[in-house]
């Protein structure tokens, strides 16, 4: 049975704990730190989405297991390699502008874990590298994206389809391109 939250309980919770992150901003930001830096920085990334909330709040420990879930789900998807993942976003009975800004939004927390972990000259190189750095030039044009007034017409839902399928193999792409800062340094013979 998969325990993982819907985006909505997810987002709901994240508010009444008082985190500053939303469900796609933090799966998000999830997606990219499984990428840099592997399952175990999945931790990590639940203290950081809950900075600043109350750690003794009943609340807190709602979201931090969900939370769980969210890592343990995302990281399967995304090392198993069998297009199972997929970005945390509303469904898609909720209004295109309400879905775009979360895409957005979910932009904006990939990149942050991109960039907010500590970085070798080799990792800064490898991101600035095609097809990485073309990646991130699409994920901050969507940032800036709205659904606009038309929102409605087939064309623009159409067009949001096609990012979130962009998203998605992007997202499991730059996880294959970085396997090699994941691994853990090769350990030394003692003779």
């Amino acid at each position: 049975m998969d325990t993982t939250p819907d985006y909505d309980d997810l987002d709901d919770a994240l508010r009444r704990c008082g985190s500053s992150y939303d469900a796609a901003q933090s799966h998000g930001l999830l997606a990219s730190r499984l990428a840099v830096t592997g399952r175990d920085g999945g931790y990590d990334w639940i203290a950081y989405v809950l900075d600043g909330t109350d750690p003794s709040n009943a609340l807190r420990k709602e979201c931090e297991t969900m939370l769980i879930a969210m890592l343990e789900r995302t990281d399967k998807s995304l090392t198993e390699r069998q297009s199972e993942f997929a970005p945390l976003l509303p469904d898609d009975a909720i209004e295109l502008d309400a879905r775009a800004e979360a895409l957005g939004r979910w932009c904006e927390g990939y990149l942050h874990g991109l960039v907010s972990v500590q970085h070798s000259n080799a990792l800064k190189k490898r991101l600035a590298e095609e097809p990485i750095a073309d990646i991130i030039k699409d994920m901050l044009q969507i940032t800036r994206a709205t659904a606009g007034e038309e929102a409605e017409d087939e064309a623009t839902e159409d067009a949001y389809v096609e990012l979130v399928e962009y998203l998605r193999v992007a997202a499991q792409l730059v996880y294959e391109e970085l396997a090699e800062f994941r691994k853990p340094p090769p350990t030394q013979a003692v003779h």
